[in-house]
């Protein structure tokens, strides 16, 4: 009896195993709507992954720095648009080839979600916006470092 008391104790304490995400790895392009958006991640090491973007569109740039790793929260993607102060989604959802990270709080997105086809890559935030629903996608392709879109 007190075995399996014990057993569920640890049960809850024991921290979730670190979902794999290295299928997110690599350099992706997205050259759709006159833009040109890369967004590179680097494979999990020691449980972080890194990853930056850049987006090229009408002749502004733009950029984001962003990981994914444990945090307080739990395992979790953390966003730093523009080099703002970070914010933390936690996961809510991952499968072999998809991860949903949430952030009730956070103004918009409150939910950042990744999803890999062969050499397709979706990228897609989700929220509320003046109480309406609002998303933004983002349609890569693998290729390779520092290519750049047809001019």
């Amino acid at each position: 009896m007190l075995t399996a008391a014990l057993a569920a104790a640890l049960l809850q304490t024991a921290p979730a195993a670190t979902p794999d995400l290295s299928w997110i790895a690599g350099y992706w392009l997205d050259c759709s709507n006159g833009r040109e958006v890369s967004e590179t991640w680097s494979d999990p090491r020691g449980g972080l992954s890194v990853g930056h973007a850049m987006t090229v569109e009408n002749g502004r740039v733009s950029f984001e720095v962003s990981h994914i790793r444990r945090t307080p929260q739990g395992f979790a993607y953390v966003a730093q648009p523009g080099g703002v102060p970070p914010t933390v989604f936690v996961v809510a959802e991952t499968g072999p080839m998809r991860a949903v990270f949430a952030n009730a709080e956070n103004d918009f997105p409150t939910r950042v979600i990744y999803e890999r086809d062969g050499d397709a890559l979706t990228a897609r935030i989700e929220g509320e916006i003046g109480g309406q629903a609002r998303s933004m996608e983002w349609n890569f392709t693998a290729a390779p470092l520092n290519t750049r879109c047809p001019a």
